[in-house]
């Protein structure tokens, strides 16, 4: 069940633009159960991903965006295996089909296996029954692969407007983004990345971090990054089992937030 979300100021790394897209058409699309929306400055109404949860457990999430190689994929999971952490690996529906044995490892090992789309497209261009295609071929590639049914959608480049965020609604999706990203893509270096993390001005209880299955440093920071998570009193688990499923609003922050009293 999704619910409510209110007025919200939009993420600095989102583009203008796309954020300025009203689709007040998806709002009134949108099955009554799922409706979610917040105000800008248009007045138009707008739908809202899960950034991060409001929670007095210490408990973050990890998360994997699969979208190009597959080389780190052993390593990875091996540093995973070794540090008792289960993730959330969020898959383009190509990287699937180039590497279906790494989805078995990845699924085998207890990891959440999330939609990333089919061809990791600017969704903001497409209509919403093309944003529906792009989940509906990749959550069964992964479903006919693992049996395995996703139920998580992280949309690429982190890109989302109200067509994207009902559409994934419909297709029995939460959206979830992430509130520490760990830049991992922009290969800064090691020390920089595990630095990037653990030092976050957002890190807290619930919140989701972003890092990518190929980038080029994460190998070698990963295992201190977890270790130095573990030592600031944070449990690592996957987003399935951080979110909430029903009874809950979205703030301004993008932070999934209970209205059960």
């Amino acid at each position: 069940m999704f619910i409510k979300t209110i007025k919200l100021s939009p993420k600095k790394f989102l583009i203008a633009a796309v954020l300025a897209v009203t689709a007040a058409a998806a709002v009134k699309a949108a099955p009554p159960a799922a409706k979610a929306v917040f105000s800008v400055a248009s007045g138009s109404e707008r739908l809202l991903p899960i950034y991060c949860v409001e929670t007095e457990k210490p408990q973050i999430a990890i998360s994997f965006d699969a979208a190009w190689g597959a080389d780190d994929t052993d390593t990875l999971l091996k540093i995973l295996e070794d540090n008792d952490v289960k993730t959330t690996f969020f898959m383009c529906g190509y990287w699937v089909d180039k590497y279906p044995e790494e989805v078995k490892k990845i699924a085998e090992a207890g990891h959440d296996l999330g939609n990333h789309s089919a061809t990791h497209p600017h969704m903001s261009q497409l209509t919403k029954e093309q944003i529906k295609e792009e989940l509906i071929t990749t959550g069964n590639k992964i479903e006919e692969l693992t049996g395995i049914k996703s139920e998580l959608f992280r949309p690429p480049f982190g890109e989302y407007t109200n067509d994207v965020i009902s559409a994934a609604e419909e297709c029995g999706y939460y959206t979830i983004q992430w509130d520490v990203d760990s830049l991992d893509w922009k290969e800064y270096g090691v020390q920089e990345e595990i630095n990037k993390v653990l030092n976050h001005k957002h890190l807290g209880n619930g919140s989701i971090i972003l890092f990518h299955n190929d980038a080029k440093y994460t190998p070698e920071a990963l295992d201190s990054i977890i270790k130095g998570l573990k030592e600031k009193g944070y449990e690592i688990v996957p987003v399935s089992e951080l979110i909430m499923r029903e009874n809950y609003t979205i703030n301004t922050e993008g932070r999934q937030i209970s209205t059960e009293s």
